[in-house]
């Protein structure tokens, strides 16, 4: 039986009950009246009777039963659109609700204004489909994210796998016949395959960042000596590929940091070769400068290439962002680079921005904070 059924069968009942409760009640009081006129002595029944009319008239009395009918209805009408207004129609809300969420449809609200029971059921229902919402929003932004990421790096595959190719058919078919030819064939190949591997490096660190699982080994390090050795290896990639490399360090000798030494050389990996890959001039430029700023050390990363234009330089960091409308074979990436890259540098309690114009270069900046021995008091 519904609800409304119910309510209804209700109201009658707070109408009809009363009324034949009244209706019993003036049947015994007239069965007595009567009584007490057959026993009453020395007075006529008919003088009786008027004298009874004459204090109660029938009138009267029809009126009594017409107001109490009238109080009776108006109170049940009134009771009934009451627990139909805070019981019904929110529970009408809620069932159309979820009929909408089986339905796969979340763009809709409830509105309840009742602070009752009923009210704070409805309110309940209202967070759990914002929060359903928001998760079902977060699954369907993922799932784009990886199934670009999986295409993007599926894409950049090809061209070092094409090249290997390329170069194993080459010595196969005794192109590379001389130990210089032999040796560059060999050199490109084994590049190549470096290219891949860092590609896929990616892809797992991706999956790593989407659940919170990167491994991180934090160490002291003295950043003179890290930096040092960073940019050695830096230095002979940017020397390979005909880029002039610069390298300044204005911080003491014994200033230390606490940090992943693998993570942070993935960071300036990752920033110098997204900058390599956006050179447009024909002489590269990179530039590494590391500052003193009190309790923190800045690093600087400045490029000379074409620069990023102001509406797209805050969304830079973003995964899968791209300045360019249209991919670009020839730079290739996975679009993660920077992301991955302030991801780490927020886990390593550090911050990054950028600086940019266009036609001149970029500069990458991110700060990390000083380690300092506990002083005791004395």
């Amino acid at each position: 039986m519904k609800l409304r059924t119910k309510l209804t069968i209700t109201a009658c009942i707070i109408v009809i009950i009363p009324m034949i409760l009244a209706s019993v009640a003036i049947y015994v009081m007239g069965f007595v009246q009567i009584r007490n006129i057959e026993q009453t002595a020395g007075i006529e029944r008919e003088e009786y009777i008027a004298q009874l009319n004459s204090l109660v008239p029938n009138s009267l009395i029809i009126d009594m039963i017409m107001a109490i009918m009238l109080i009776l209805i108006l109170t049940s009408i009134v009771m009934t659109s009451w627990i139909y207004r805070s019981i019904v129609i929110p529970l009408h809300k809620l069932n159309t609700a979820m009929q909408k969420i089986s339905e796969g449809n979340l763009d809709f609200s409830i509105e309840v204004e009742s602070q009752d029971e009923i009210g704070h059921l409805c309110h309940d229902f209202e967070e759990m489909r914002k929060r359903l919402k928001e998760s079902t929003e977060s699954k369907v932004q993922y799932d784009t994210e990886s199934r670009e990421l999986v295409s993007n790096i599926s894409h950049d595959l090809k061209t070092p796998i094409t090249a290997i190719k390329g170069y194993v058919e080459g010595i196969m078919d005794g192109v590379a016949d001389t130990p210089e030819k032999m040796e560059k064939y060999i050199k490109t190949i084994y590049n190549k395959a470096n290219e891949m591997d860092r590609l896929i490096n990616e892809l797992t660190l991706y999956s790593r960042i989407d659940t919170n699982r990167i491994p991180y080994n934090f160490h002291r390090i003295n950043v003179r000596d890290y930096f040092r050795d960073c940019v050695e290896e830096v230095g002979l990639e940017l020397e390979d590929k005909d880029i002039e490399f610069h390298y300044s360090n204005y911080l003491d000798n014994d200033i230390r940091i606490i940090a992943d030494p693998e993570q942070l050389r993935r960071v300036i990996n990752n920033i110098i070769g997204n900058s390599i890959k956006y050179i447009d001039k024909p002489k590269g430029e990179i530039n590494i400068t590391i500052n003193d700023i009190g309790d923190a050390i800045q690093v600087e990363i400045e490029d000379n290439g074409k620069g990023i234009a102001p509406k797209d330089l805050p969304n830079i960091f973003e995964r899968f962002y791209r300045t360019d409308a249209s991919r670009n074979s020839s730079q290739g990436g996975s679009g993660i680079g920077l992301s991955i890259v302030k991801k780490i540098i927020e886990d390593h309690g550090g911050y990054i921005w950028a600086t940019s114009k266009e036609g001149i270069g970029t500069t990458i900046h991110f700060c990390l904070r000083k380690y300092q021995e506990a002083v005791e008091d004395e």
